[in-house]
């Protein structure tokens, strides 16, 4: 039996690593299409239509923004709302609260929305749309498998981590990206079928692509121990930028959703006129920008005002593009921000003491890490997916240094990523990668007994066993002649009295006075705490502070039953959507 046993699972073993092999494949696949769409829509809209758009001048390119955002609109609006935004929250939601089940449609409303925003100008990245389109493919392959909740989201992360892998040729990177980030916890199993997924994803990209690193970089060196100082002047500022970059990206949201007498579907492209309209003046700042990141990266571009405007026109514009309602990663331009911010700040300080500093494309490289690990708290995937992205591991003690401090100090200014931040504007929580809300979220109110039988301080132990087998309860909230709480009393605290003198034993005498209690607004989380705290199996719900009325009484098992009714209310929501 243990020989059988022991078969089969390794049978099922091979079973997910073989799903997640052709899943990594199929994400590598989609990726370069989605890359090659990109490129389609970017020939076409600053190709024909731009020419054909000249005699406007700048508000040509305007022009073209806005284009795109009245096709990207409809477009999400009316078959996909989940492709709306950068991607990798919805991912996230999806395994915190859908079990990992993404609708299948996502794939292609995803591709078209992100490419169509990306190819006319948007200021996004397309590695959010990848993470998100493989999730939804991996989510997709398991629902028609049938596959368990558990290994459902094992799959999301593998497409997830695929097509990161593919879209920047790394492969452990992109593991890394898919467990820290998306999944917000390591196992071994998990690691191994995200790893294997990476690899296939990886390799069909250098298949077709070439197995060139994302970035071409000078190879730096650290010229002098005092400059770990300057590096780490970098991380705190990269974490100050990297808050300001995700408060700015929301507040635009915020600010278009006031916009309440233009359609939903219209804003995108008020905020693609606008980004164009950027763009037109300062054309670094349009799409994904990587021609510019490489100028920085080789020390080419390095005047320190122009590199901190570009740092705050990418804020703004990337902001335009995503908080109207357009599709695309923030993973990219939050990459372009750091290396102006680190290039800035580099040739400052090379200017400054250039005996002991190297020159600004060394910082624009850490910066890119830092800016990276400040807005996503992810230390780990920050230092690997840049050494894999640019194939250079002799910087690695400055960048560990910036990444490190930059994660820091932005968990001390902020509890929530650029990603965990558009949730918790939601109302939904994440620790550890698991959905916490649904207890901070529900309230005692929601779930307590409103029927209440409360017993009077002067009456018989006879009276609260007769009612004890009347109504089953094993315990009851104790009043005075006010009906206010002074005491609970339960069948554990009657079977402690002698039995001879039980029955004609006053209320008062056995009570517990000065009970743990609860009031509506509490949510279930904190009286959960006092229940584990007290060892007790039932609190009295009271309001009031000198007479505390009590409307009501909450058990362990009206938690349990709340939180099962919020489970399925979302389960049937997401299966009406």
């Amino acid at each position: 039996m243990r020989r059988l046993r022991g078969v089969v699972h390794l049978n099922s073993t091979f079973y997910l690593a073989l799903i997640a092999l052709i899943l990594g494949l199929c994400g590598g696949l989609g990726a370069i299409l989605f890359y090659y769409l990109i490129h389609f829509f970017k020939n076409l809209f600053f190709g024909p239509v731009k020419g054909f758009l000249s005699f406007l001048g700048p508000g040509g390119i305007s022009l073209i923004g806005g284009i795109g955002g009245l096709m990207v609109g409809p477009l999400v609006s009316f078959f996909a709302r989940e492709a709306k935004g950068h991607g990798v929250p919805e991912v996230m939601y999806a395994v915190a609260r859908q079990g990992g089940r993404i609708r299948p449609r996502v794939v292609l409303v995803k591709a078209l929305a992100s490419a169509l925003t990306i190819g006319t100008g948007g200021s996004a990245g397309r590695e959010g749309p990848i993470a998100q389109i493989g999730a939804a493919l991996g989510s997709t392959v398991g629902q028609l498998l049938r596959l368990s909740e558990r290994r459902l989201i094992t799959l999301v992360a593998c497409g997830a981590g695929a097509g990161i892998a593919a879209t920047f040729n790394t492969p452990i990177g992109g593991a890394i990206f898919a467990l820290e980030v998306v999944l917000g916890e390591f196992t071994a199993s998990n690691f191994g079928l995200v790893v294997i997924s990476t690899v296939g994803a990886a390799l069909v990209a250098r298949m077709l692509l070439g197995n060139q690193p994302a970035f071409l970089v000078t190879s730096y060196d650290l010229v002098h121990p005092f400059e770990l100082f300057f590096y780490a002047i970098l991380g705190i500022a990269a974490a100050g930028v990297a808050l300001l970059y995700a408060r700015v990206l929301y507040w635009t949201e915020d600010l278009f959703a006031t916009l309440r007498k233009v359609p939903e579907w219209v804003r995108p492209a008020l905020g693609g006129a606008a980004f164009g309209l950027i763009g037109a003046f300062l054309p670094q700042t349009l799409g994904r920008g990587e021609h510019v990141m490489n100028q920085i990266l080789l020390g080419d571009l390095k005047f320190a005002w122009f590199l901190g405007l570009l740092c705050l026109a990418k804020i703004i514009t990337t902001s335009l593009t995503i908080g109207s309602g357009g599709s695309g990663g923030v993973f990219f331009p939050g990459l372009y921000i750091g290396a102006c911010l680190g290039g800035a700040l580099g040739s400052i300080f090379h200017r400054l003491l250039p005996a002991v500093t190297a020159g600004s494309g060394a910082y624009a490289l850490v910066g890119m890490g830092a800016l990276f690990a400040g807005m996503t708290q992810a230390p780990v995937t920050a230092v690997l997916i840049l050494f894999e992205m640019t194939q250079d591991y002799r910087i690695i003690l400055p960048l560990m240094l910036a990444c490190g401090l930059a994660t820091l100090l932005a968990r001390v200014l902020s509890r929530e990523t650029i990603y965990t931040m558009k949730l918790a504007r939601q109302g939904v929580q994440l620790r550890g990668g698991r959905d916490v809300n649904i207890m901070r979220g529900l309230r005692v109110e929601d779930a307590m007994t409103k029927l209440v039988h409360a017993v009077r301080a002067d009456m018989t132990l006879a009276d609260v066993i007769k009612l004890m087998q009347e109504t089953r309860h094993n315990g009851f909230p104790v009043v005075d002649q006010d009906d206010c709480l002074v005491g609970v009393i339960t069948l554990q605290d009657i079977r402690g009295v002698e039995p001879g003198v039980r029955l004609k034993t006053p209320v008062r005498e056995v009570m517990t006075p000065h009970p743990v209690t609860a009031v509506p607004e509490e949510t279930l989380e904190e009286v959960s705490r006092k229940f584990a705290l007290r060892d007790i199996g039932r609190v009295p719900v009271v309001e009031g502070e000198e007479c505390r009325k009590v409307v009501g009484v909450i058990t362990r098992s009206d938690i349990v039953r709340a939180y099962n009714r919020y489970l399925l209310q979302q389960e049937e929501e997401g299966g009406s959507r």
